[in-house]
């Protein structure tokens, strides 16, 4: 099975070779629990989303993700930030490619589905906003769940 492999300003890490806008979502539910999954393809927890295709917007985007992902319908109500910090890069060893981080981080509210594992999702939960510092998850996630909780009505930008 491919992996994904995040670096964080390391020396050993491969030289970025793409960069692909993408899109992240902190969906609640009317008990203001976060909607988590459980990555496949390294084990982690996330915030769930994805690439951007083309001919779509970034929020149509984070729409779609949400629902293939998690079986969760939301609709975005703001944004949490913009994470674009070189230092930080993704090896996927499928293909070798290894992107530059560039994810657009929104804000939503669930309005219909069930939690429904995917391809990319091994579990999918609502999570209270206590609980979220003991999931395993990479640093960036972690950042920007953390930039949410802390300053949700002051977007990051970075």
């Amino acid at each position: 099975m491919a992996t994904r492999i995040d670096y964080y300003d390391d020396p050993e890490a491969p030289p970025a070779n793409s960069l692909v806008p993408s899109a992240n979502v902190v969906v609640l539910n009317e008990h203001d629990e976060i909607l988590m999954i459980k990555r496949t393809d390294n084990g982690n927890w996330a915030l769930p989303g994805g690439a951007l295709d083309l001919g779509e917007s970034l929020p149509r985007c984070a729409v779609r993700e949400v629902a293939e992902e998690t079986g969760i319908d939301c609709e975005i109500t703001g944004l949490v930030g913009i994470y674009t910090d070189p230092r930080h890069v993704i090896l996927y060893t499928s293909d070798g490619e290894c992107r530059q981080e560039f994810s657009v981080v929104f804000k939503a509210r669930a309005v219909g589905g069930k939690p429904t594992p995917s391809d990319e999702s091994r579990e999918v939960v609502w999570t209270r906003p206590a609980n979220v510092a003991d999931l395993q998850m990479d640093r960036s996630m972690r950042a920007r769940i953390d930039d949410y909780l802390n300053s949700p009505d002051q977007p990051h930008l970075g």
